[in-house]
């Protein structure tokens, strides 16, 4: 499985942004795909989740704000998922982590997942908003 992102820069408070995070090769029947971030001299965050039966959990900082969205081709094990980041607050600025596992219950509302649950990682990409 191969993880690559998008998207991402510098925008203003209350601007908008969007990343995309594609995961090629990934043949498993179930999954849990979601955006962790980490700001400087922060631990890492679980931003946002959605499993592949579609459902979604979000951090209580960025319910409301942002939007996980998600496209899979079976055929060609592409699979393809979007943050859309509304409203951006400063406070929002971080390195924003892709990743992906197939237990689908890190998915699962009332778990926190960690960064070491994921078996997956893209590369990263900044986000920075400034007041």
């Amino acid at each position: 499985v191969h993880l690559v992102q998008s998207g991402g820069g510098s925008v203003q408070d209350g601007g908008s942004l969007r990343l995309s995070c594609a995961a090629s090769g990934y043949d498993y029947m179930t999954y849990c795909m979601g955006w962790f971030r980490q700001a400087p001299g922060e631990e890492r965050e679980g931003v946002g989740f959605i499993g592949s039966d579609g459902s979604t959990k979000y951090a209580h900082s960025v319910e409301g704000r942002f939007t996980i969205s998600k496209d899979y081709a079976k055929d060609t094990l592409y699979l393809q998922m979007y943050l859309q980041m509304n409203s951006l607050k400063p406070e929002d600025t971080a390195m924003y982590y892709c990743v992906v596992d197939p237990i689908i219950d890190l998915c699962a509302s009332d778990y926190t997942a960690q960064p070491g649950d994921f078996g997956y990682f893209a590369q990263g990409t900044q986000v920075t908003v400034s007041s």
